[in-house]
């Protein structure tokens, strides 16, 4: 009887998703989607330059890519409950300051200080904890986290227009702040632990005397010099480059083409939906194939929608790319944390997962840039489609020649 009350209990790893997937939600909704509704009232009160607002937000970017490594270190020596805690206490305070800004270097200085901070709230740590906590449900785990958070612009940016119109940008700035804190913090604090074992399990629940099958022992340094990391990286690089390029430009990319601009502000819209269902299939179809197997099929479908949108202006064209190209980002976010954790140790997650981020926030950060100096250069985005399209292709030709790992 007690043999069976315990294999009805609930493993305490699905606690953490769900806890993770709600403060995900809420830091993602605070520090990143709402960020856009206040460019334009900042711009009118402080009288900055656009450039200079988006430069900020850029800069965050940056910060947290270079400290996602010491981030990762920490997780994978520490765990997650206290990094985490502080961190969400950190971010409530700078974006309560955040609210008090008055000249161009304060707002850069806090948007730095926001950035080491979301290194250590963001998806990157969540997933680490994931693949500590779990094996044979790793992706479903990592889906349930990416579900709910998936919705975090759906969610947060009507709530800061509404917030930003009754109360002015400062006080909904101020009062976002307060969310963020009240949601995270315990969260964080209580519900996290730094591994299974501490709780006398092991992952997914299973008895701590079964070795997991599959994983490979191996120390970071060889791991940093091996052809199978590095391609690795350069395959998710050119991917995330390529859709984070079109994803900031689809707005303008639509009204180049002809689309009206209310319609291309649906379609944007509606790729984050998409982005959500992309997330609703990811975990059955990664049961049945390798993670390798995901990856270049969420490359191809990227390579896919973005050659359709070169094909024509059709309704029945655009909503299939809409379709795609959403369902392949919401996809593309699970995949490599997957690999990842897949091809290395657990004990090892933080650090090498941190490294491959490096160079996924450059590309995130070089992605919108890149794509607008070669709109300015041939006055049409066409060449920015066939170059990321080709970028698509490259990280399926990489992922495909990946060497048998070791």
């Amino acid at each position: 009887m007690n043999g069976r009350s315990q294999r009805k209990r609930i493993y305490y790893g699905w606690y953490i998703a769900v806890a993770l997937a709600i403060t995900e939600t809420v830091s993602y909704g605070v520090i990143v989607y709402a960020f856009t509704v206040f460019i334009t009232p900042m711009e009118a009160e402080l009288g900055w330059s656009r450039s200079a607002i988006s430069g900020a937000f850029s800069l965050f970017f940056l910060v947290s890519g270079v400290f996602a490594f010491p981030v990762g270190y920490w997780l994978d020596k520490r765990g997650p409950r206290l990094l985490m805690t502080l961190c969400s206490v950190g971010a409530t305070i700078i974006v309560l300051l955040w609210s008090q800004v008055s000249t161009l270097p304060e707002f850069l200085l806090v948007m730095a200080l926001l950035g080491v901070c979301a290194a250590g709230i963001l998806y990157e740590p969540a997933f680490t904890v994931i693949a500590t906590w779990f094996r044979h449900n790793r992706g479903t785990a990592m889906a349930v986290v990416t579900f709910v958070a998936g919705l975090a612009s759906t969610i947060f940016v009507p709530l800061t227009d509404a917030l930003l119109v009754a109360y002015g940008w400062r006080q909904a700035v101020l009062i976002l702040g307060l969310i963020l804190g009240a949601i995270t913090i315990p969260l964080n604090g209580l519900v996290l632990r730094r591994r299974p074992s501490d709780l006398g399990l092991s992952r997914d629940g299973e008895s701590q005397m079964e070795n997991p099958a599959g994983e490979k022992s191996i120390e970071l340094g060889q791991v940093l010099r091996s052809r199978y990391f590095w391609i690795l990286t350069m395959g998710f690089a050119f991917s995330t480059l390529s859709l984070y390029a079109v994803r900031f430009h689809i707005i303008p990319l639509l009204i180049s083409i002809g689309i009206h601009p209310s319609s291309a502000a649906i379609a944007s819209g509606a790729i984050g939906l998409m982005q959500v269902l992309g997330r609703m299939f990811f975990a059955p179809i990664e049961r049945r194939v390798s993670s390798k197997t995901m990856a270049i099929g969420v490359f191809a479908l990227a390579t896919v929608s973005l050659a359709i949108l070169m094909l024509g202006t059709s309704p029945i064209l655009i909503m299939l790319f809409v379709a795609l190209f959403g369902m392949a980002i919401g996809a593309h976010t699970l995949t490599r944390p997957l690999m990842v954790a897949d091809s290395y140790d657990s004990a090892y997650f933080g650090r090498i997962n941190s490294v491959m981020v490096i160079f996924v926030t450059v590309a995130i950060t070089v992605a919108p840039f890149a794509a607008g100096i070669v709109f300015d250069l041939s006055g049409s985005y066409q060449p920015v489609l066939l170059m990321m399209t080709g970028f698509c292709i490259l990280a399926v030709i990489l992922i495909s020649a990946l060497p048998r790992h070791q």
